[in-house]
């Protein structure tokens, strides 16, 4: 029995043996899907993914090649693999996979990880949880109702920089940790690429960037002053320069950066941010993420001649934040500031100073330094990059998913649903602070979201989509 109730038996056919490779399923190949899924490919004999959903054909295609999938277990929609599920597990009581990575569109996660759940897959989300706090509570349910291990995609608890800080936090040789100031620094051109024209621009079809960015680092604070929880938070921030009221006068009418006679001197031109680099032999992120297959000259051209990709971030519809600030007290007193803001030129470097009763840590995501107020002396740390997304956190959360799905243990993960739960409404709870111009009592607000959900109260679920 793992510490949130999956039991063995049927839930794991492959699962519990030292030596098992665990299968996966992945849904969604796109950029997360596949820096995700990249663990099968270094570690074959602890993980192999047997089964895709993916809408793209090239990417599909791409994908399916590169894992070795059979043709029968390639599918363009999660439901049709659903199907597939439900007619193996009908016909042969089994599933297709031990488990299900789950990396959709923020707003169809709820569906997905329910149906799922439901079968019996031990499931890895990609982060945010989901995009309305009554669908968080709905997987909360579904996940706790069917017993099954579930990872979060808070990729930054998993990687070798910050297993050494927490390592550090918890050893209590600084002693208490009283205060801490985390940055984000989102990077002028990755906010205009994912913010302001790409799938996270708009609240209503996804969410607000305080959740679609930061929530894991949100779940990093709480992680780090844990076991104190949040009490009270507050928050401020806007859409400061990303809409039509910033445009440069110089830019006249256009509304595409091919046809801007001041493209060359924009910041935020999308000829700079894709074309050129596509001209320089970049055909990774950003300008892997918008055509359907490998970039070249012709289908980007295309993109930005007829897609969002191509349009003047000042004239994009985008409505979400661009910079933003959290203050957060803890039940035993302590502290936290947080801060996302687009305008950096370090693309989501955390810098971070984490301030103890007898030191501090000061931390830039790649090296940092303690000092003992004690001794006055100060050490440099530098853990080792073991490669791959957020500092080797996309494969440090894969490894314990992993493990956690072979031995049935929960507790691998360091988590579970409800701490998962917890630092999303912690995060809701931020945003209606800067909504509505007042201090939060956290408590308080998840008493009243629990009640509401337990009462039926819609509170903002998202639809399924078709």
């Amino acid at each position: 029995m793992s510490s949130n109730g999956t039991s063995s038996g049927t839930a794991f056919e492959s699962a519990g043996s030292a030596s098992a490779t665990i299968t996966v399923a992945v849904i969604g190949c796109g950029q997360r899907g596949t820096n995700y899924a990249e663990y099968a490919l270094l570690n074959p004999s602890s993980c192999k993914v047997v089964a895709i959903a993916e809408p793209l054909p090239a990417r599909r295609t791409s994908f399916a090649k590169s894992h070795l999938i059979d043709s029968t277990l390639v599918f363009s929609t999660y439901q049709e693999l659903l199907d597939a599920s439900t007619e193996t597990i009908k016909t042969i009581g089994k599933k297709l996979a031990d488990a299900v990575l789950v990396c959709v569109q923020d707003s169809m996660h709820r569906e997905v990880v329910e149906k799922f759940a439901e079968q019996g897959y031990a499931i890895l989300c990609e982060k945010p949880m989901a995009t309305g706090v009554g669908d968080c509570l709905s997987i909360e349910k579904a996940v706790k109702d069917a017993g099954i291990i579930f990872g979060m995609g808070h990729v930054l608890r998993y990687s070798p920089y910050t297993k050494a800080v927490t390592d550090v936090i918890r050893s209590g040789t600084l002693g208490e940790l009283v205060n801490a100031v985390h940055v984000e620094p989102v990077g002028y051109y990755h906010f205009a690429h994912s913010y302001v024209r790409g799938n996270w621009s708009k609240e209503k079809e996804s969410s607000f960037s305080l959740m679609t960015k930061s929530c894991h680092d949100i779940d990093l604070l709480c992680y780090w002053f844990s076991p104190a929880k949040p009490t009270r938070i507050s928050s401020f921030g806007s859409l400061q320069h990303f809409r039509k009221s910033a445009k440069p006068k110089e830019a006249y009418t256009a509304t595409k950066c091919l046809e801007c006679p001041m493209e060359r001197d924009c910041a935020y031109s999308a000829k700079k941010l894709y074309l050129d680099a596509v001209m320089r032999g970049n055909t990774h992120w950003p300008v892997s993420t918008i055509v359907d297959g490998i970039p070249d000259i012709e289908n980007v051209t295309e993109a930005l001649k007829k897609g969002p990709y191509g349009k003047c971030v000042y004239e994009s519809d985008n409505d979400v934040c661009d910079n933003q600030i959290v203050n957060i007290e803890f039940s035993n007193g302590t502290t936290a500031s947080f801060t996302m803001v687009a305008y950096t030129s370090l693309i989501c470097e955390r810098q971070t100073r984490l301030h103890f009763t007898h030191g501090e840590i000061v931390g830039n995501s790649n090296t940092f330094t303690v000092t003992d107020f004690r001794t006055g002396r100060s050490a440099i740390h530098r853990p080792k990059h073991e490669g791959g997304g957020h500092g080797g956190g996309d494969a440090g959360l894969m490894r314990a998913f992993v493990e956690a799905v072979r031995t049935g243990d929960q507790g691998r993960l360091g988590t579970d649903v409800g701490e998962v739960v917890g630092s999303h409404l912690c995060v809701f709870a931020g945003e209606k602070s800067r909504k509505e111009g007042r201090v939060v009592d956290c408590g308080e607000f998840e008493r009243e979201v629990r009640e509401e959900f337990r009462s039926g109260t819609k509170l903002g679920e998202s639809k399924p989509s078709s």
